[in-house]
């Protein structure tokens, strides 16, 4: 297909984000004239908390307008004092609105109408349902928080850039309450299909057409696939800045996020990772018909940007100031897949096991939103590693339940798009898995000698009990797991993962390596 759009080569930024001298031919360079209109686009998406990212976002984050995908935030109640720092950065970053992603819904709905009541700008979701407190249990309102959402939420938004009208949609994930870490605080929520959504998402687009608005971006958390199936299935929306999937889309690439839309009209995606590592910077060129005729996407990495003082000053006020920990003389990379070994996750088992005294500990690929730099880090660091705060459950559990509990998560993430829920980092522990079948083949127990006992997976013992910690969330939740134990069977720890972290750190006192690998075999 030939979208007739001219592609601009991405630019290379230094740490103050400002544009290297352009050697683009002159015919192609992004320049405004009478019949022209020229507005940059600055994203973000699926920051989930990450608060000192937040920081290095906000002294680069540029834009004629800013815009979220959504998941700015993580975390339910317990995290009242991460969810201030997000809404704070929000606003200083002038974030204009935002799509409603499912880490946003991980609160009670009262509290999740507060945090919107603080944000400066728009939360937009064309295709999420609620169903009427007049038709719930009166006692289910009160114990799960519920209240009326009619006038927290908006389908869509006109906003002012440089003297024009640009429309502002929001899309929600279809697959929103699948994953949900409190169910019974939303079971009056719904969202529609993709079949739906498309209906609901143009809906909205002729509306704001009919108001006059010829240049539409729609904010979406529907994932990269669904966004490229809605891209080519509507009309008259120019951009869609993606989030819910974690794809790192760097330039403009034809069949790859660049589409046509039902009238042929060029239709750009954007998304930047996850975690706040990246975000981007969207540079376009319309004509006086509101279609894009040049464009250019650049994507930067957070960690090439400075912490302003004043912003720390600000985020430490919220969230109180960070303790020195220690020093990381040596830390990998973090994998790149949730079917990969992580040894950061493996490290925060030691810590659970050593300052709980377990057999064994346990803590899933996908639980880690940060990992350890190397260099000086303080107890903000550890907890931008595990930012939800599940306090630590200590069980006994039987190698029957345990051998179970590891076949079932290990089908299930090689059975699943995206390999969730992730494998398990462990300490006290080593596995191996068939990765072409998906398959536990194997299984020893580390003793504190460091002395390994096999387990037979194909018969585990139901008489054989060991003491295992893990956060409350996998250990008793079920969201994506089975249950290890019922609440009423763990002894309850408030402290949490970075707590125990923190100080399995300060008592080792020396420089860490993390490269606690081996804990899981691949044949």
């Amino acid at each position: 297909m030939d979208l007739k759009i001219s592609i601009i080569r991405q630019h290379k930024y230094n740490t103050s984000f400002k544009r290297t001298p352009d050697t683009t031919p002159a015919k192609n360079r992004l320049t405004n004239s009478a019949d022209t209109f020229e507005m940059s686009i600055g994203y973000i998406n699926d920051i989930h908390g990450q608060t000192n990212n937040m920081m290095r976002i906000l002294t680069g984050l540029k834009g004629d307008l800013k815009v979220s995908a959504g998941d700015n935030d993580i975390g339910d109640e317990k995290n009242k004092s991460v969810h201030k720092a997000t809404t704070k950065f929000l606003n200083l970053a002038g974030v204009k609105a935002t799509a409603l992603g499912n880490h946003e819904f991980d609160t009670k709905q009262n509290d999740f109408v507060q945090t919107v009541k603080d944000f400066d700008g728009a939360v937009l979701t064309a295709n999420f349902k609620k169903d009427s407190l007049n038709d719930q249990n009166v006692e289910d309102i009160e114990a799960q928080g519920r209240v009326d959402l009619e006038n927290t939420l908006k389908k869509s938004v006109i906003v002012d850039v440089k003297g024009e009208k640009v429309g502002l949609v929001g899309a929600s994930p279809v697959d929103m309450f699948e994953r949900a870490t409190h169910p019974d605080y939303h079971k009056d929520c719904h969202v529609d299909g993709l079949e739906e959504t498309i209906e609901d998402i143009q809906e909205e687009v002729d509306d704001l057409k009919e108001q006059g608005v010829n240049k539409i971006v729609l904010l979406s958390h529907l994932g990269y696939k669904r966004d490229t199936i809605v891209a080519q299935n509507t009309r008259d929306i120019d951009v869609i800045v993606g989030g819910h999937t974690h794809e790192l889309i760097k330039d403009i690439k034809e069949g790859e996020n660049l589409f046509a839309s039902k009238t042929g009209e060029p239709v750009i995606l954007t998304e930047a990772g996850r975690d706040g590592k990246a975000f981007g910077l969207l540079n376009l060129v319309f004509d006086r018909n509101g279609v894009i005729k040049k464009a250019q996407n650049n994507v930067a990495e957070t960690s090439h940007f400075y912490r302003n003082m004043i912003h720390q000053h600000i985020f430490d006020d919220i969230l109180g100031k960070p303790e020195r920990i220690g020093y990381v003389k040596y830390a990998p990379m973090p994998p790149s897949t949730l079917i990969e070994e992580n040894p950061h996750a493996n490290f925060m088992c030691d810590a659970m096991r050593a300052e709980l005294n377990t057999d064994i500990a346990v803590w899933n690929n996908a639980g880690p939103r940060n990992f350890f730099h190397q260099g000086v880090i303080d107890s903000r660091d550890i907890r931008d590693i595990a930012p939800f705060r599940d306090g630590v459950s200590v069980a006994n559990i039987s190698e029957e339940k345990l051998v179970n509990w590891f076949k079932t998560s290990i089908e299930k993430t090689y059975n699943s798009p995206g390999y969730k829920p992730g494998l398990v980092a462990v300490s006290g522990l080593n596995y191996t898995i068939d990765s072409k079948n998906g398959k536990l083949v194997g299984m020893n127990f580390i003793d504190k000698n460091g002395i390994e006992h096999k387990i037979d997976v194909e018969n585990p013992r139901s008489d054989k009990k060991y003491k295992l910690a893990t956060d409350s969330f996998m250990m008793s939740a079920g969201a994506d797991w089975d249950i290890l134990a019922t609440k009423d069977e763990v002894e309850h720890h408030n402290e949490c993962k970075d707590y125990y972290t923190c100080e399995y750190i300060k008592k080792m006192n020396k420089p860490l390596e993390i490269n606690q690998t081996g804990r899981i075999r691949f044949i």
